[in-house]
């Protein structure tokens, strides 16, 4: 990956909807030059996949979970990733091991959400972080 992959991803994390045409404007190249790296990026799996965020009213919530040291936390993330709300998993390091970003329709389903993690035999804790406001980067 080079400079020029960099600043067309910075762009497409903006809004993934971005016309080539404005992106190769914004970065200084040709339309098919963008395309044909965004294609390779994704052949490469430098991109994952396109998403949508939304501002629905929903809450949005990090749930950070602790496991036991034992635990092989791929595939509990994995698990947890195919939760409805779930937007995203990340494992990270720290005092938790995973990171649910979920899009809920009230608090109600946040606290259904945690009591869902909390039931997971590998999950020592739970701390939940309301998110009041985000920018995009």
């Amino acid at each position: 990956m080079d400079d020029l992959d960099r600043r067309i991803l910075n762009s497409l994390r903006r809004d993934a909807r971005t016309p080539y045409t404005e992106i190769a404007d914004e970065v200084g190249t040709s339309e098919g030059t963008v395309r044909n790296r965004v294609e390779r990026m994704i052949d490469d799996g430098v991109i994952e996949r396109f998403t949508v965020t939304t501002r629905t009213g929903n809450v949005k919530a990090m749930l950070e979970i602790s496991v036991a040291v034992d635990v092989d936390t791929a595939s509990v993330s994995e698990r947890m990733a195919e939760w409805e709300e779930v937007d995203f998993v990340w494992q990270v390091s720290g005092e938790q091991d995973i990171v649910l970003v979920v899009d809920a329709a009230d608090t109600r389903s946040v606290n259904d959400l945690i009591t869902q993690a909390r039931e997971q035999e590998e999950v020592v804790s739970t701390k939940t972080r309301l998110i009041l406001d985000e920018q995009l980067g």
